[in-house]
């Protein structure tokens, strides 16, 4: 169940996108800088090697794959009371082991800082749901909470690319811009669909997430 949190009145007042932004930012300490989705596989495997093939490869990922799952789950966590069948429904979900402690580890370190910080008591939920717990229990807009999470996980994305391809950063400013519109897209609908229709066709990046677990040399924990 979802409880008042008690977080100071000023807090409370701030904007709720300042909020969701201070969440969503690089410098949020979840870690989310030491994980590739597979991404680092896929370009050790030549599947992603420019800008194009990479924003073909994250329109998927966004589209049909985890980063659409992540804000059906989300969007479930925000309006559900049974946050323990949610979670284990993500991790059920998870195609590979690296997948599972990518969301997972950074779930963890998402509670202990909203517990720490806004005095939201939850613990031990896997990303996706402890972003839609929290986002709720400071009745924070889910849409925006949904599309924000979406950018992040992209902007992450484009930032290990980055480093791994190379890209320009320029570049890769560009790739998320191409992409913004089916960030906001994905968002939205996501938001609607019910946790019973949630699926995904991104096989070729769950098999990079599985094959990553052996890559020598790698940068990246998945």
């Amino acid at each position: 169940a979802h409880m008042g949190m008690g977080v100071p009145t000023r807090t409370a007042m701030t904007d709720p996108l300042l909020t969701l932004a201070q969440w969503m930012s690089p410098a949020f300490p979840v870690g989310a800088f030491a994980y590739s989705h597979g991404l680092e596989q896929c370009i050790a495997d030549g599947l992603v090697h420019d800008a194009e093939s990479l924003t073909l490869w994250l329109t998927d990922i966004i589209e049909t794959g985890g980063g659409q799952s992540d804000v059906v789950l989300l969007a479930a966590a925000y309006q559900s009371e049974e946050l323990e069948r949610v979670d284990a429904t993500a991790r059920a979900l998870c195609p590979s082991t690296e997948r599972l402690l990518e969301s997972d580890l950074q779930g963890s370190a998402f509670c202990k800082t909203v517990q720490s910080v806004w005095n939201i008591p939850i613990d031990g939920l896997i990303y996706p749901i402890a972003v839609g717990a929290a986002a709720r229990a400071m009745d924070l807009p889910l849409e925006k909470a949904a599309s924000l999470y979406l950018q992040a996980l992209v902007s992450n994305l484009i930032s290990a690319a980055i480093r791994l391809i190379p890209l320009g950063q320029t570049e890769g400013q560009r790739v998320l811009l191409q992409l913004t519109p089916v960030i906001e897209e994905t968002a939205l609908a996501a938001i609607k669909t019910s946790l019973d229709r949630i699926g995904s066709a991104s096989f070729a990046a769950d098999v990079a997430s599985m094959r990553h677990e052996t890559l020598q040399p790698r940068i990246f924990r998945t």
